[in-house]
This record gives structure tokens, sequence and C-alpha cells, in this order.
């Protein structure tokens, strides 16, 4: 397993947060992941007029982390723009869950803390072959 460098991880979604683009909220959100492999990833959120399809910092990172060539992330965390930790939104922890495993490692303001902790009862690519496809 990857041992992360959180300062470093913290230090890189901070870079990104400085690039949000928030003219309606005026709260910027830097994102940063550390795939398997041990190479880093981050997002800013980028809103827009349509509140519906403002992009959270987290789908930028996980965006950043595809178009690399995909992998699961290994450790995760996110600022907000006073430079502090804060937790994802609930649609982002889904996102999370679609690109983490059970051992990815949470940075939350509280500490640190799994995947399924953070999403207990994820939904994910099992639940949907549970179903017969018609």
């Amino acid at each position: 397993m990857i041992m992360t460098n959180w300062d470093e991880l913290r230090q890189v979604a901070i870079d990104a947060m400085k690039m949000a683009y928030v003219p309606y909220s005026g709260f910027p959100v830097g994102a940063a992941g550390q795939r398997e492999d041990g190479q880093i990833f981050s997002g800013c959120n980028v809103e827009n007029a349509g509140y519906g399809v403002t992009l959270c910092a987290e789908c930028g990172m996980i965006s950043d982390l595809v178009k690399a060539g995909g992998g699961k992330l290994a450790a995760f965390l996110c600022v907000n723009g006073n430079e502090e930790l804060t937790s994802p939104c609930g649609r982002c922890r889904q996102l999370l869950w679609e690109h983490g495993t059970a051992t990815t490692q949470i940075m939350l303001p509280e500490g640190i803390i799994s995947l399924p902790e953070l999403l207990p009862y994820g939904f994910g690519v099992s639940d949907l072959a549970q179903v017969e496809r018609k």
C-alpha cells in the first residue's frame, strides 16, 4: 500500500482551490486524490449561472483521474477557501465510491476514515448486476 503524504495532498488541493470559478457562491473548493500507484490528481469547483450544472471540485479531480487512465483512489481530501479541510457533498461521495475501494482513506477535519465510513451502504456496479436487464 502506498504511503500518503497528507501535507502534499493538501497543498495540491489548496493550489486547485485557488483556481476555482465561484462567482455565485464565493465558496471555492479544491480536491486532491492519490491513486494506488501514488500519482496525484486534483480539481476545483466550477460554477455556472444554471446552478444545476455547476461542477464540484471532486468532479474535476475524478475527470483528471479518468483522463490519466483511471485506476482506484488510495487517498482523498478537499479544502475550502480558508484552506481548511472540508467534507465532500453527497453527490461527490458517490463519485468517490465509484473510483475508490473499501480501503480508500478520506481525510476529514475530524481525522482519517475509510470510504465505507464516509458513505455507508454506497451504491455501486455490484448493485447494478443484481437486476436482470430486459
